[in-house]
């Protein structure tokens, strides 16, 4: 039996076969999946309804699964507010992890390269609430 709260078996099969520096898209509601993501990327939709699942629920879950080693998020034009989501995407990730803040185009050709090994697709309807993560080296003993 696993000892960490992820138990999706496709979540944890797309992350077995990633390995350092592969990235994990975890998207919000408006997020544009069929045209926004990395051709090698398994897709998992858990987007069962508006606001089920949240990005922060998956977060959550992938930390304790998974060496996050940085993270970038879709940054609002400068005209708009940080999203508060930001907060909670600090809180969540691992202490000292590195968050980018890419314009909505970069965030998209940065989900849209090969080293995208998985998108999830959820039912957050917060605006920006898209994070992409870098998986880094789990340590052993």
């Amino acid at each position: 039996m696993l000892r960490y709260t992820l138990i999706h078996p496709e979540i944890l099969a797309a992350l077995a076969s990633a390995g350092h520096g592969s990235r994990v898209l975890i998207a919000d509601g408006h997020y544009p999946f069929a045209t926004a993501a990395g051709p090698n990327a398994t897709h998992v939709f858990l987007n069962l309804s508006p606001g089920k699942l949240s990005v922060t629920d998956v977060l959550t879950a992938l930390v304790d699964a998974a060496p996050i080693e940085a993270a970038a998020v879709m940054q609002p034009p400068p005209d708009q507010p940080t999203p508060e989501i930001f907060a909670e995407f600090d809180d969540l990730l691992p202490v000292g992890t590195p968050v980018e803040r890419l314009d909505r185009f970069g965030f998209y050709d940065a989900a849209r390269t090969d080293d995208v090994a998985l998108v999830i697709a959820t039912g957050e309807q917060r605006t920006y609430a898209n994070l992409l993560l870098t998986l880094g080296v789990a340590s052993v003993g």
